[in-house]
C-alpha cells in the first residue's frame, strides 16, 4: 500500500473529484438515458458492461475466483442494490428529475443508521439520530407535499414529484442499507475489486433476465436510439462505474472513513447543479428547502461515530 503520508495530493484531490463530481453527474446521465431505452435495461446494460470488465480485471490480475457460498452472498447482495436499489432508481428516474432523485438517494445513510440499530447493533438511538433521521424525512415530506404555507411568507412554490416516483426511490434507499449492514455479515472475496465485479456481473444478469420478463425487450431497436443515450451508457459504465469505485477503494485506503463518506452530501448538490443548467431542471423553494433538510440529516449522521466503519461501498 502507498504510504498515506507520502500520497501526491493531487492523487488525492482527483480521486475525491471523481467521487464527488463523476458520481454526481451519474443520475444526469440516467435520466438521459431512460428517455430512449426502457430503464431495467439500461441498468442491465450499464452493470453487465461493467461487472464483466471488473471481473475479468480482477481475474487477469490472478485474484481468487468466488466460492459456491460467494456466490451465493454476492447474488443477494446484487439483488438488494442493483435490482431494487438501481432499478427502481433507473425506473423512477422517468418519473423524478435526476437532482431530486439524487437528493432523496441521499437519506441511504438515515437509513445505514437504522440498519446499523436493528442488523448491526453498531449505533444506537440518541437524540441527535432522531433528529437527523426526523430532518430527512421531514426533506422528502417537502419534495413530496402538495401544499406547504410559511405564513407570511405565503405558499411554497414548484411542483410536488411523482409521489410513486419518490417511493420508489425511498425503498431503493432502504434496499441499499440493508444490503450494507448484509455485506458484513455474509462471506465475500477477500478483494474489493473481485467482490465488486462479481455483485455488478450477478446484478447485471439478474436484471437482464426482468427486463426480459417485463417485456422491455420487445420492440426495442438499438438503432433508433440517439447517440446521446450511448454516451450516457459509457459515461454510466466507464467513469460511474469502474473510475468512481477504484476512486472510492483507493481512498478508503488513504483518508478516513469520515472524509470519504463525504460524497454522500455532495454528490446531490452536483446533481442538483447539472440538472438545472444541462436538463432544464425546476430548482424552486421547494427543492432547496427539502434539500436542506436531506442534506442537514447526512450530514450529521455521517460525522457520527459508530463502533465500526459505517461506510458502505458504492458501485455509483
Amino acid at each position: 500500500m502507498e504510504d498515506a503520508h507520502h500520497v501526491p495530493r493531487w492523487k488525492t484531490l482527483l480521486a475525491f473529484g471523481i467521487i464527488y463530481f463523476v458520481w454526481g453527474a451519474t443520475f444526469f446521465a440516467i435520466r438521459v438515458g431512460v428517455r430512449e431505452v426502457p430503464p431495467l435495461l439500461f441498468c442491465a446494460m450499464r452493470f453487465v458492461a461493467a461487472g464483466l470488465l471488473v471481473y475479468l480485471w480482477a481475474t487477469a490480475n490472478k485474484e481468487q475466483q468466488p466460492t459456491p457460498r460467494q456466490w451465493l452472498s454476492a447474488f443477494l447482495l446484487a439483488f438488494l442494490i442493483f435490482v431494487v436499489d438501481y432499478g427502481l432508481l433507473f425506473w423512477a428516474e422517468q418519473r423524478v428529475p435526476s437532482g431530486i432523485a439524487a437528493m432523496i438517494m441521499a437519506t441511504i445513510p438515515a437509513f445505514m443508521a437504522l440498519s446499523e440499530i436493528t442488523i448491526l447493533r453498531t449505533q444506537r438511538l440518541t437524540a441527535r439520530l432522531s433528529v437527523a433521521l426526523f430532518s430527512g424525512i421531514a426533506g422528502v415530506a417537502v419534495l413530496m407535499s402538495h401544499s406547504i404555507n410559511l405564513g407570511k411568507l405565503g405558499k411554497l412554490g414548484g411542483t410536488p414529484i411523482d409521489t410513486a416516483g419518490a417511493v420508489g426511490l425511498i425503498l431503493g434507499a432502504i434496499s441499499w442499507s440493508i444490503a450494507s449492514a448484509l455485506a458484513r455479515k455474509l462471506p465475500l472475496p477477500s478483494s474489493k475489486v473481485m467482490s465488486s465485479g462479481a455483485q455488478m456481473l450477478a446484478g447485471g444478469a439478474m436484471l437482464v433476465a426482468i427486463s426480459a420478463a417485463r417485456g422491455e425487450w420487445r420492440g426495442f431497436d438499438p438503432r433508433a436510439v440517439s447517440s446521446t443515450a450511448w454516451v450516457a451508457l459509457v459515461y454510466l459504465v466507464f467513469a460511474g462505474s469502474i473510475a468512481g469505485f477504484t476512486a472510492y477503494v483507493w481512498l478508503l485506503h488513504h483518508e478516513s472513513p469520515t472524509k470519504v463518506g463525504t460524497y454522500a452530501y455532495v454528490n446531490p448538490v452536483v446533481a442538483v447543479i447539472i440538472g438545472y443548467f444541462l436538463g432544464g431542471e425546476a430548482l424552486g423553494a421547494r427543492t432547496v428547502l427539502g434539500g436542506v433538510f436531506v442534506l442537514a440529516s447526512v450530514v450529521t449522521i455521517t460525522s457520527m461515530r459508530t463502533k465500526s466503519p459505517a461506510v458502505a461501498e458504492d458501485a455509483e
